[in-house]
């Protein structure tokens, strides 16, 4: 029913709350619960979404930065047009 609780202990749980904090305050208590949940997981889906945004920011500069690495370390190569030009007699 509720992850691990099954319904008898529910019921229990339930019946002590009613217990502690009477028939009055009960509502008001569900509705602050309520609350308190919604707003723990928006915060927690929020962390998420945020550490899934950065880590796939991360992955792609790392991946930019492998790149630029790569057409740095050629620049002074010479093209092959460049070799056949270089390696002519000057007529």
């Amino acid at each position: 029913m509720f992850g691990s609780l099954g319904a008898p202990e529910v019921i229990a749980i339930l019946v002590l709350a009613l217990l502690l904090f009477g028939p009055k305050k009960l509502p008001e208590l569900g509705r602050t619960l309520g609350k308190s949940i919604a707003e723990f997981r928006r915060a927690t889906h929020e962390l998420k979404a945020t550490l899934e945004r950065e880590m796939a920011e991360a992955e792609h500069s790392q991946g930019a930065s492998e790149v630029g690495g790569t057409v740095s370390g050629t620049e002074n190569e010479p093209s092959p047009a460049e070799g056949e030009q270089r390696g002519r007699d000057p007529v």
